[in-house]
C-alpha cells in the first residue's frame, strides 16, 4: 500500500443515523440522558424533534472508515472533538486525509485528519488519528 501526505482516505457512509441505535446504546451505557431517546427533550434544547447521537457512536463511524482503509487493529491514536450534535436521520460521511507518513521501529504510520460531514453544516466531529499501515 503506497500512502503519501495529501492522500484521501475512502469515505465511509452512514446513510441515516437511526434512533433505535441511540436507545440501545443508552441502555448499554446506562446513560439516563433523555436527549438520546426523548424527542421532546431535544426540541426543548432547540434541535427540533430529533434525538441526539451519542459521541461514541459518531466516533465509531470514523473508526469504521479507518479499519476499512488500513485494517482492523491499525489505529494507534485517535483524538476527537465534538463541536456539534449528530441527530437521528442525518446522513453522515466519515472522511479523512493523510497529513504525514513516517517510519518508526520498522513500522510505517500515517497521521491523518479525520472528520464527519453532514450536508449544510460544519463537521459535527473532527480530530486526528495515527494508524499503522499494512
Amino acid at each position: 500500500m503506497t500512502i503519501n501526505p495529501g492522500d484521501t482516505i475512502p469515505d465511509w457512509v452512514m446513510e441515516s443515523v437511526r434512533p433505535e441505535r441511540m436507545r440501545t446504546m443508552a441502555a448499554i451505557l446506562r446513560d439516563p440522558n433523555p436527549v438520546h431517546w426523548d424527542r421532546n427533550a431535544v426540541a426543548a434544547l432547540g434541535f427540533g424533534q430529533h434525538t441526539i447521537n451519542q459521541g461514541p457512536l459518531g466516533l465509531s463511524y470514523m473508526i469504521n472508515m479507518l479499519h476499512e482503509w488500513a485494517g482492523p487493529g491499525s489505529i494507534r491514536r485517535i483524538v476527537m472533538t465534538f463541536p456539534m450534535a449528530v441527530l437521528d436521520g442525518d446522513r453522515i460521511v466519515a472522511k479523512g486525509k493523510v497529513t504525514g507518513v513516517r517510519e518508526e521501529g520498522g513500522e510505517r504510520f500515517a497521521d491523518c485528519d479525520i472528520w464527519l460531514e453532514r450536508e449544510g453544516t460544519d463537521p459535527p466531529l473532527k480530530g486526528t488519528a495515527t494508524v499503522r499501515l499494512p
